[in-house]
């Protein structure tokens, strides 16, 4: 274990039980949060991965709906925004979170992206989802409701940052599960792989606050 940094623990299982999924996100006790944000990497990698036609994720399946590639973008542009307020609320005293310069993707970010696979995204993703968890991991119980100024939207705290990711993880997944059902994407994948969010979901230990 790294200096200073809390051991989570694994919680008895929701296995056989309700599924995480379908308890309230603010019902789950910390070390929960962090396990849920952390296999959210390892939902995407068993969905994605063993995909053979890639290019199926760049097309969106229907009018409106956005495309597997959208989503992963999506979901790292919203976790790249959220560990910035973290940080600073992790390391400062309750900061002006209204002072944060607004993260606005470069023209050649864009192209980047547009370049990009969903793998490399997904890689990309997972960067940064590993610095918000070992962030977490970092602070005592104590230090989750640290909080962060704001008159633009409300105050945040950690917990409620940590609650938001989780939230935001649980639409996109869904979002995404209909995207590579209806795209095509999982023809001729083994089952194993192409499970339902909520499947997934009841995988995650899970205990109560």
């Amino acid at each position: 274990m790294e200096p200073g940094h809390r051991s989570v623990a694994v919680p008895r299982g929701s296995r056989g039980g309700s599924p995480s999924g379908s308890i309230p996100v603010a019902d789950l006790d910390n070390d929960t949060l962090i396990l849920r944000l952390h296999f959210t990497v390892n939902h995407l990698s068993r969905w994605l991965s063993p995909i053979h036609d890639q290019s199926r994720l760049d097309r969106s399946p229907q009018r409106e709906e956005a495309s597997v590639k959208e989503l992963m973008i999506r979901l790292r542009d919203e976790e790249r925004k959220f560990f910035q307020r973290m940080h600073v609320i992790a390391t400062s005293t309750e900061p002006d979170l209204d002072l944060l310069p607004p993260r606005l993707a470069s023209e050649e970010e864009l192209r980047q992206d547009g370049a990009a696979t969903v793998i490399e995204i997904m890689a990309d993703f997972r960067r940064l989802r590993q610095s918000t968890c070992s962030l977490l991991r970092s602070l005592p119980d104590a230090a989750w409701q640290r909080r962060g100024i704001s008159r633009r939207e409300h105050d945040w705290t950690l917990r409620a940052l940590g609650e938001h990711l989780v939230a935001h993880d649980r639409l996109t997944l869904s979002a995404m599960d209909r995207a590579l059902t209806r795209s095509g994407a999982r023809t001729g994948i083994a089952t194993v792989s192409t499970g339902p969010v909520d499947e997934l979901l009841s995988l995650v230990p899970t205990r109560t606050r």
